[in-house]
């Protein structure tokens, strides 16, 4: 072959559809590198102004700059998803672009955590965005800053929709294993999103204090109640990042084994796909890992075992279940931890490794904060309490984060969590801090 021929967006898309793809229709759109970074940064399009975003902005467009980091594409959850592209990519990047996009969209649309996530956000966080401005104009601008600065301090601690419970149904069709997957699990009809509530949940930090807190003025309760449903839109994206990579970096391969490339342009995209799926020492690299699981499934158990994965697992359930053995030794992981002044390896042995790494996904990697007491000694204080699943809290941070909740909350909060295998109770109470070890 001497010249490739690179398809168009719709010759990608039904390349898919035939391959077993069912994404959701995408609209792809080439833009500068200051944009793509700049949307990379905010998370999506159109987001309400923080400075936090700006710091982000800049240190990934430097890295850039300097040859140490580059983003290919950017997409969206959403449908019509939207999916942005550099435009210094070449034809050959574009097209394994464009074929990474149609796993993470088709991901997007059928996994079930992603299954109560709102589908217009773009237009939701443009809504946000023009709320914020207002309030900007009527109370100030650093007034809204510093309200914007507690609020996303903790953004996380929010209580996320269960997704729907899964039935059974059995297909006609069986797999070469002998077992009935295709249709196998389906998700029952969730109620429309606009008639969700979402259960009362005493880690919903957020919502705790958008109903309780009588410091907050109305328009300070909205702008909290636009952080917290924008991070519940993120969510899923938090809790399948190797499985939602994985799956992507998956179908890029199978989309571009498809496709009519020249001898040269196979050679520079396996010099492209290994590049994003290397391993990456000390360092947990979610494509490579994501990857090679979803790889492991397909030819163990079959291509439908894969799909039926990919709609019904998160993250914990995935490395839980999947990771096995050869995959730890093929991808070389191990436990590392400190010893004397330097990081060593500590353990090898698979299971152990295999755990390590489901604990350090587990809920994201961010600690669990529960409500307690929100008139804590009678009078309007607020206790809550760490739910230690073995990683203690960086006191100092937690320290600096009882600030932001004491500006929301209004009187003096408590927050108790253990470290070095003591009880520790830090108490912020709007002038001074104070630890006390049980």
């Amino acid at each position: 072959m001497s010249q490739s021929n690179y398809p168009a967006d719709d010759e990608i898309w039904q390349l898919a559809l035939k391959l077993g793809l069912d994404p959701f229709p995408i609209r792809f759109e080439a833009v500068p590198a200051t944009i793509l970074y700049e949307f990379a940064a905010y998370l999506i399009p159109g987001r309400m102004s923080h400075w936090s975003y700006g710091k982000a902005f800049h240190a990934m467009k430097t890295r850039y700059d300097y040859g140490l980091n580059k983003l290919y594409e950017m997409v969206i959850n959403s449908d019509p998803a939207y999916a942005f592209l550099l435009d210094s990519n070449s034809e050959l990047e574009n097209t394994f672009v464009r074929a990474h996009v149609m796993g993470h969209v088709d991901f997007f649309k059928h996994n079930v955590h992603f299954s109560q996530t709102q589908r217009d956000m773009l237009n939701v966080v443009s809504r946000h965005a023009e709320r914020v401005r207002q309030y900007q104009f009527e109370q100030g601008v650093e007034v809204v800053e510093r309200l914007l600065d507690a609020a996303l301090a903790i953004q996380e601690h929010v209580a996320v929709p269960h997704p729907p419970l899964l039935s059974v149904k059995r297909s006609k069709t069986q797999s070469s294993s002998g077992g009935s997957w295709s249709d196998l699990w389906q998700p029952q009809t969730p109620e429309p999103l606009h008639q969700l509530k979402v259960r009362e949940d005493e880690s919903d930090l957020l919502q705790f204090i958008i109903d309780h807190s009588d410091e907050l003025e109305e328009w300070q309760r909205d702008v909290v109640a636009m952080v917290r449903d924008e991070m519940i839109y993120f969510w899923p994206q938090v809790r399948t990042k190797i499985m939602n990579e994985g799956w992507a970096s998956l179908w890029h391969i199978e989309l571009m084994r498809a496709l009519d490339l020249t001898d040269a342009d196979v050679i520079n995209f396996a010099r492209l796909h290994s590049s994003v799926t290397a391993t990456i020492p000390y360092q947990i690299n979610p494509y490579a890992i994501g990857y090679q699981i979803f790889r492991d499934i397909w030819e163990s158990q079959g291509k439908e075992s894969a799909f039926l994965v990919r709609t019904v697992d998160d993250d914990v359930s995935f490395l839980r279940n999947y990771l096995t053995e050869p995959l730890i030794d093929e991808l070389h992981l191990y436990v590392l931890g400190p010893e004397q002044d330097k990081i060593v390896v500590k353990s090898r042995q698979w299971e152990l490794v295999r755990d390590r790494l489901v604990k350090e996904v587990f809920h994201g990697g961010l600690p669990i904060i529960e409500v307690v007491d929100g008139d804590f000694h009678r009078r309007g204080e607020l206790y809550l309490i760490h739910r230690h699943e073995g990683t203690d809290l960086d006191l100092p941070y937690a320290e600096r984060t009882l600030e932001h909740v004491h500006l929301l909350w209004g009187r003096p909060v408590h927050l108790e969590t253990v470290s070095a295998q003591h009880k520790v109770i830090l108490s912020f109470d709007g002038k001074a801090h104070s630890r006390a070890t049980v």
